[in-house]
């Protein structure tokens, strides 16, 4: 095994990359540890390690008995696992159209697809809003249609970059064996499902991934479609408790304990498909 040679240019971009790591990760650190103090003891001693007279978990269960938590991350999940299948669905088979499909306009439908992510979502929300109105799905006392309302926006806000990874990785496949399926009989549908979804786990994976967290962590949206207790999803519910526990900060680190755990455990698992997704993307489209 070769050894490697010392390099001053490495060291310093090691050095650099773990003082980020250091100021990423130590503030979330910070925060989970705090939670386990009581909130007169986090000013005293907010640098501490929470161990003998300073643990308690008096946050976390005045968390739960005050807050909704079980039903909020309900309606989180029920929201991102939605708006992440929805937008695998109609940005795979959108790809799959814009890719072996030739048809007018269809450079400058990719053009719209790609202008799409300029727009910030405040930008469209109150149109967005007001047309959920109109049609009766916000604003209402089913928790079905409250659900359904906040999807929308999320699915249209998702697509322009699921489109743009998957056109990038299914352009990169060779077109023959699309060929033999079709002489094999398949249709477009079947070759979509048989051949392409197959080929392009990577690269579904990651826009599967970064849509759920996405929608997990999306507060501006929920802020204007859950504003009802009971359909509040966690990150609107962490929103609330800000509103109403500003100087509870022991209970604050718990209930932000309780949304951010969550996600770093999922990225935790889910960072080689992520990466694996997004680099096939970029170097072979």
């Amino acid at each position: 095994m070769k050894k490697r040679k010392f390099s001053v240019s490495i060291s310093a971009i090691y050095l650099c990359l773990c003082f980020w790591a250091l100021t990423t990760v130590y503030p979330i650190i910070w925060v989970v540890l705090n939670s386990f103090k009581a909130k007169d003891k986090i000013l005293e001693n907010s640098f501490a390690f929470p161990m003998g007279e300073l643990f308690t978990l008096a946050n976390y269960r005045k968390a739960f008995e005050n807050l909704n938590i079980f039903g909020a991350y309900k309606n989180s999940i029920f929201i991102s696992t939605m708006v992440c299948a929805v937008v695998i669905l109609l940005a795979g088979l959108a790809s799959f159209a814009l890719v072996r499909y030739h048809f007018k306009l269809r450079n400058i439908l990719y053009m719209l697809v790609v202008a799409g992510m300029m727009f910030p979502a405040f930008a469209t929300v109150i149109p967005v809003y007001t047309m959920e109105v109109s049609w009766g799905i916000a604003g209402t006392k089913s928790w079905w249609l409250s659900m359904f309302s906040v999807i929308l926006p999320q699915v249209a806000g998702n697509l322009s970059f699921a489109i743009i990874v998957l056109t990038g990785y299914i352009r990169s496949l060779p077109i023959e064996l699309e060929e033999a399926a079709f002489m094999e009989g398949c249709g477009p549908i079947q070759i979509f499902f048989r051949v392409i979804v197959p080929l392009t786990k990577p690269s579904f994976a990651t826009v599967a991934i970064f849509s759920f967290l996405w929608s997990y962590n999306d507060l501006f949206t929920q802020m204007f479609f859950l504003r009802r207790p009971d359909i509040m999803a966690i990150t609107r519910l962490l929103n609330e408790l800000t509103s109403n526990e500003g100087t509870d900060y022991g209970l604050m680190a718990a209930a932000v304990s309780l949304v951010v755990v969550p996600v770093m455990i999922v990225y935790i698992f889910m960072q080689k498909y992520i990466i694996k997704g997004m680099t096939a993307g970029a170097v072979k489209g």
